[in-house]
């Protein structure tokens, strides 16, 4: 403790010479202009009024001035220099006190402590503890709801994870779409020492709804004024942040803040940096009333035991009863009545530093808040405009955003070292299942990438479907990674009914699938496609998973299971529905069977008709699916007999049959252990042979295959021996696994297989 007081002294003499320094240089130039009590210009022009004598005394006294100017400016330079390597090395726990002062408009909450500037903030940290203690938990609430302000959290929750070296507990307000998508993402992230909790904010819906607002956050934006009766209790205080907010520092700095608060101080504020509070944007603009310039509320500092005692809901309950009796609406949501309760209570603000609140919308004095990288803290994005917000430095701040967007979540999975977490049961569970696989077996990684637990967002973009009431209803299903996102258009053009898609993507490749599909009026034109994102982990692709991912979030009864290469028919959608009622799937235990084909022509002149299809097939242009490399996968169909078929039929199981079924949405989850090429659908249809569905060919469907290059798994099947080795491997034990579920029964798949 003492050698660290001892280097504070020292960037103390250093903070102080570069303060006073040139003030005392200008003092001494100032004080060297008057001679007997006159003042004495250096101007030439006036210069020349005086004596020669005096004139070239002045010329040397000139020269002099200059040159220790010059000196003066050097020993400066260095000296900032020596105390930015400083700043560098030093600890950590300054907690938002700098070697810069700032003015009252940036505010640090107390006049006095800003008046007394660097003195006070280092001498007083001097032989105390750190404000946050290393493993203190740091409460975050964040109101989020929909389907955008889900993506947005994301990219905060990163920036704050990238910086932090303390556990997190997120406290989050959201809605059920943004519950069922975080609870999904936080609980594949796996994320050490950070803890999720939940509130139901279609529940206070009630507390706020009175309060007519016409900002575009709609009645969330007003959740986070009963945050004292929303969270639990015992939390004493909590950091709010709004979703647009990134973080450019370690929270636990604004957490520190919290410290500083005197007497009846609750809340932490940045002041608005726009003029919207003062009334002068425009003729007869009437906001609501705030102190000055108002307070934003992108950030807040709550201090919910004190607020608590205040009584603070009734509290801010009859402030915005009053006002709405003139105003009739809030135009900024919660911060026009945080800021109506300020004006009236101006002591329960501590007003933060403004590089806490960067405020990157139009027309904002948010330049003011920082004159370098490092002065950066926080940056909210508060204008609807977002990333397109003009800013001289926007380019800066879009690419620290965009790199945030675009980092490896992956990554963020560290520990914090000397802080125990929390006992995660699925955490637990997955450290069991690895340690016991052996690491030397040479399919070692095929067997991990089971156990693989990949970071998952489901919808990804807005959707809404509500399923026909008839129970009829049918979802496509399928999946894809980056290099078939070209095929999305054309089935959404060939099927108008729900699809669920399942995306394997890295983060990167998430924000180029979002600008594709936003940029994409077909894609745009849809909302009853269900864009699911798993995030790349491992070296293989996780194919089955991605089944399971797009299948179990369907909300129709029934499913068509098929590839993002095939083009389903045209009316094929309606087909399959009157095919449901008429073959009774709702009460039976069918898959249905769309025979599929193929062509190796990029240009495609697509069947309208069964007849167009056979005529094509003749002439060849149209062929039956791998008929030439893998024929056992399709052969049982019995495209022969389907040529001339009218009323569905029914066919056998085979060994490697892998069909394109529809089934109802309870059938058997794809087997996991197949990853990359190979089996993974042959393993999913013996598995529901097993449990006795009847395969049923449908006389007038059809789906056809697009050509492609071929994928990167399908080349390391061919070339690589070890590959097709543990591919084997794998087929046999999963054989071994269904005669142990299914008993005698199963004992077909071995034989077959031998056979085969």
């Amino acid at each position: 403790m003492l050698g660290i007081c001892r280097g504070r002294r020292k960037f103390l003499a250093a903070s102080l010479t570069v303060l006073f320094v040139p003030a005392i240089t200008w003092i001494y130039l100032f004080a060297g202009s008057f001679e007997d009590g006159k003042p004495v210009s250096l101007s030439p022009l006036e210069s020349q009024a005086h004596s020669p004598r005096y004139a070239a005394s002045s010329q040397r006294e000139r020269e002099s001035l200059e040159v220790r100017m010059r000196e003066v400016e050097e020993e400066n330079r260095a000296l900032r220099k020596q105390l930015s390597l400083a700043q560098s090395r030093g600890p950590s726990h300054h907690h938002g006190n700098h070697s810069k002062t700032y003015s009252m408009e940036e505010g640090t909450g107390d006049s006095e402590s800003l008046r007394a500037g660097i003195v006070a903030g280092n001498s007083s940290e001097c032989g105390q503890q750190p404000a946050v203690e290393k493993c203190e938990t740091i409460h975050v609430a964040i109101v989020c709801a929909g389907y955008n302000a889900s993506r947005d959290v994301v990219t905060l929750v990163k920036s704050v994870l990238f910086h932090r070296r303390n556990p997190l507990h997120f406290h989050l307000i959201a809605d059920a779409i943004a519950k069922q998508i975080l609870a999904t993402l936080f609980q594949t992230w796996m994320v050490p020492a950070v803890r999720i909790d939940f509130y139901d904010a279609d529940e206070l819906k009630s507390e706020v709804s009175w309060i007519p607002n016409k900002h575009y956050s709609g009645i969330y934006g007003l959740m986070k004024l009963v945050l004292t009766k929303t969270l639990p209790s015992n939390l004493e205080r909590v950091i709010v942040l709004d979703t647009d907010i990134t973080f450019a520092t370690d929270i636990a700095e604004l957490w520190a803040v919290f410290h500083k608060f005197k007497g009846q101080q609750v809340l932490g504020l940045v002041e608005n940096q726009s003029d919207w509070y003062l009334g002068n944007l425009w003729k007869n603009h009437r906001p609501w009333p705030a102190l000055g310039r108002g307070y934003n509320t992108g950030v807040i500092l709550l201090l919910l035991d004190k607020l608590r005692k205040m009584k603070w809901e009734q509290m801010w309950r009859l402030t915005a009863e009053r006002e709405l009796m003139s105003m009739l609406s809030t135009s900024l949501a919660d911060q026009d009545i945080f800021n109506a309760v300020i004006k009236q209570n101006p002591f329960l603000v501590y007003q933060l530093p403004c590089f806490w609140n960067v405020q990157l919308s139009d027309h904002t004095r948010s330049e003011q808040c920082y004159r370098d990288v490092s002065d950066l803290k926080v940056i909210h994005w508060n204008s609807p405009k977002k990333l397109r917000v003009k800013n001289k430095h926007v380019e800066f701040f879009r690419n620290l955003y965009l790199t945030f967007l675009e980092y490896d979540g992956n990554l963020l999975r560290r520990e914090l070292f000397g802080c125990p977490s929390e006992t995660d049961v699925n955490s637990e569970n997955l450290q069991k299942q690895l340690s016991e696989l052996d690491e030397d077996d040479l399919c070692y990684e095929f067997r991990r990438e089971r156990f693989t637990v990949h970071r998952t967002h489901l919808y990804f973009l807005h959707y809404e479907y509500e399923p026909a009431s008839d129970n009829t209803d049918v979802t496509l299903v399928a999946q894809l990674s980056m290099d078939r996102l070209q095929m999305l258009e054309a089935i959404c053009k060939h099927w108008e009914g729900p699809i669920s898609l399942a995306l394997y993507l890295s983060d990167a490749e998430a924000q180029q699938f979002l600008r594709y599909a936003q940029g994409s009026e077909v894609l745009m034109s849809r909302h009853n496609v269900g864009y699911h994102i798993v995030y790349k982990e491992g070296q293989f692709y996780p194919v089955n998973l991605l089944r399971n991912v797009a299948m179990k979030h369907i909300s129709t009864p029934y499913m068509f299971l098929s590839d993002i290469d095939f083009l389903p028919m045209y009316g094929l959608y309606e087909y399959l529905r009157k095919s449901v009622i008429q073959l009774d799937l709702a009460n039976t235990k069918k898959a249905l069977i769309v025979p599929a084909f193929e062509t190796l022509r990029y240009r495609l002149s697509f069947p309208k008709s069964k007849a167009e299809l056979l005529s094509m097939l003749d002439m060849g242009t149209l062929f039956t699916f791998r008929y030439h490399v893998w024929t056992k996968g399709h052969a049982p169909t019995n495209f022969a007999k389907w040529r001339t078929a009218t009323t569905p039929y029914r066919v056998e199981w085979e060994a490697d049959f892998e069909p394109y079924v529809v089934v109802r949405k309870d059938c058997p989850e794809y087997d996991r252990r197949f990853v990359g090429f190979g089996w993974n659908k042959v393993a999913h249809i013996m598995e529901l042979d097993a449990q006795e569905y009847e395969f049923t060919v449908l006389p007038n469907a059809y789906m056809i295959h697009m050509p492609h290059a071929p994928s990167f798994d399908i080349t390391k099947f061919r070339s690589n021996k070890q590959y097709r080795i543990c591919l084997k491997t794998l087929k046999e034990e999963f054989q071994q696994d269904m005669s142990r579920h299914y008993g005698f029964a199963a004992l077909k798949y071995l034989t077959a297989e031998n056979n085969s």
